[in-house]
């Protein structure tokens, strides 16, 4: 019998045995691995979390309690189990399911979820507002990844946890990865709380040994999660953090085991107080090629579900710059390479050139392959983690003391950074170069990730140069005109996805600042005026019309 196919909402899955569940885990992972390979999404993070999820809407009463996804790129798996399943072939479509939870969608998505570290915060504002409002019965818990733990948001949210009274519960999603590995303090830190193989086989033999003494028993076992923490901190010589912050901290613990971490959030669910419940993962469990190369299987594009070959090209409509370049290839020219890898290998030209260039990125040196010069250059690239303010305020920190920081944000991400960009880079005009990878509009990631603003945003702000390429020649030479003197802050968008060039590796040429390119005569009363990747659609438009327009 398929229990998957008997469960419409989170009410049905309580119907059944606890026993029944791993069968649940197994049929949940099995059909997002089915979906997925034909219909492209985030793959690897749900996977990670179906025994979470399971065990979430087995034990809390959703949707009158409320669950926080942080980031949402493993909710898939929340969807499914929450009256979705039938219309989840739509995900990340036109007219469809949306990429990311969103209260407009379902009532079991609390918040928009897109940009990551903000569910503590939002988690609070919740269960605050709960006991403000005397209800003594409606739960609040946050599901929140290591790598999202890297951003001050997510520190601004546990300080004030720590000092406001509430009774949420926080859920930390330990699995070692982003997108890219989790870099920085706080990976280390969670790394040696479940590593110590000291502590992990004593705290082994002791629970075996209370469990047979009769000491130990499923209800007593909820006083003792705290005495594990104390043993774990003298065994380790490591405070607790969490506890630290009057926060009270269970675990880490197996995320894969539905049956334990189903005990242990009915025992910890009704308990006073902020807690935290630390989760040890594996991203793309149950798929080995996943689990094998977690950022590849991120977002994978489409596969075969059984031999695990992704596709080489993903089967969806094309774009208006996409058809201009599928002509240009028909017409016998090889396939024009990312923008992004045009940045990252015009990024380790200039910095063999240049000693003073450095890269800067928030946690995502394979999206906008900065993995390039970090490959040869490792002490020059500097991943900071989900952390785009300080990534920006980093970099300023960098050129005022003489380096030539390439500061590369996804554009949409840009705007946690924009009081970064005011008040630490513009102001003093300090060379800062800015990268806006997957400006402008990104397709079926939808409109939490859609570097629709930051043109607008970006140009009330003084001291700010700010282009955008029209192919990838213009991006190399953009990129080399930004690190020659007394430029200043200079700001370079470009979109998600491929050029329209194959013979992009042009000499490094200086561009005028200021100064536009006239492409094409008019002796018309009509002049069209374009700035970035658009003109290529333009100017093919223009050639099709027969027209007499100037461009």
């Amino acid at each position: 019998m398929n229990l998957l196919e008997t469960i419409q909402y989170p009410a049905d899955l309580r119907k059944l045995n606890v026993a029944q569940l791993p069968q649940v885990c197994q049929e949940l992972r099995d059909y997002i691995i089915q979906s997925l390979a034909t219909n492209p999404g985030h793959l690897a993070s749900s996977l990670g979390v179906v025994e979470l999820t399971v065990a979430l809407h087995y034990v809390f009463d959703t949707p009158n309690d409320r669950i926080v996804w942080d980031v949402g790129h493993q909710a898939y798996g929340h969807k499914i189990l929450t009256g979705r399943r039938e219309r989840f072939s739509t995900n990340r479509k036109l007219h469809g399911l949306k990429p990311f939870p969103s209260p407009e969608e379902s009532e079991y998505d609390t918040c928009t979820c897109g940009h990551a570290s903000n569910s503590i915060s939002v988690a609070l504002g919740m269960a605050v507002a709960e006991r403000l409002k005397e209800d003594k019965e409606r739960k609040v818990v946050a599901v929140i990844g290591d790598g999202s733990m890297t951003g001050g948001l997510a520190f601004e949210g546990l300080n004030n946890v720590s000092s406001t009274a509430n009774d949420m519960l926080i859920i930390l999603n330990d699995n070692d990865m982003s997108i890219d590995r989790s870099v920085g303090g706080m990976g280390e830190y969670l790394h040696k709380l479940h590593t110590s193989s000291t502590y992990n086989n004593l705290r082994d033999r002791a629970a075996k040994t209370l469990y047979r003494w009769g000491v130990l028993n499923d209800d007593r076992k909820g006083r003792v999660l705290r005495f594990n923490n104390a043993l774990k901190s003298l065994l380790t010589n490591q405070r607790n953090l969490f506890e630290g912050l009057n926060i009270r901290y269970f675990g880490p613990e197996d995320g894969h085991n539905v049956v334990e971490l189903v005990g242990t959030l009915q025992r910890i669910r009704d308990m006073k107080g902020p807690k935290m419940l630390h989760l040890h993962t594996v991203k793309g469990k149950g798929f080995e090629p996943a689990e094998r190369d977690a950022t590849t299987w991120h977002a994978p594009g489409k596969f075969d579900p059984e031999t695990g070959k992704r596709a080489e090209e993903q089967e969806r409509p094309k774009s208006a710059e996409e058809n201009v370049l599928s002509k240009k290839c028909a017409e016998g020219m090889s396939q024009p390479p990312k923008f992004q890898d045009v940045f990252g290998e015009t990024l380790l030209e200039l910095a063999k050139e240049n000693p003073r260039i450095v890269g800067v990125t928030p946690a995502m040196p394979t999206g906008c392959s900065m993995c390039i010069m970090m490959k040869e250059m490792p002490e020059r690239t500097f991943d900071v983690g989900i952390a785009e303010g300080h990534a920006v305020t980093f970099s300023a920190g960098l050129a005022r003391e003489g380096m030539m920081p390439y500061c590369n944000i996804y554009s949409s991400f840009a705007q946690r950074a924009y009081d970064n960009i005011i008040h630490d880079v513009a102001i003093s005009r300090l060379p800062v170069v800015l990268c806006l990878d997957r400006a402008g509009l990104v397709g079926e990631d939808g409109p939490t990730h859609h570097g629709a603003f930051d043109l607008a945003f970006l140009r009330p702000i003084p001291n700010l140069t700010i282009a955008s390429p029209m192919d990838e020649r213009e991006l190399r030479r953009l990129m080399y005109t930004a690190q020659l003197p007394d430029r200043g802050p200079f700001v370079i968008r470009y979109p998600r996805g491929k050029g329209v060039l194959t013979d992009w590796r042009c000499p490094l040429e200086e561009i005028p600042v200021g100064k536009g390119r006239k492409l094409r005569e008019g002796h018309g009363d009509t002049a069209l005026l374009t700035i970035g990747p658009i003109g290529n659609v333009a100017a093919q438009a223009i050639q099709e019309s027969g027209l007499d327009v100037a461009h």
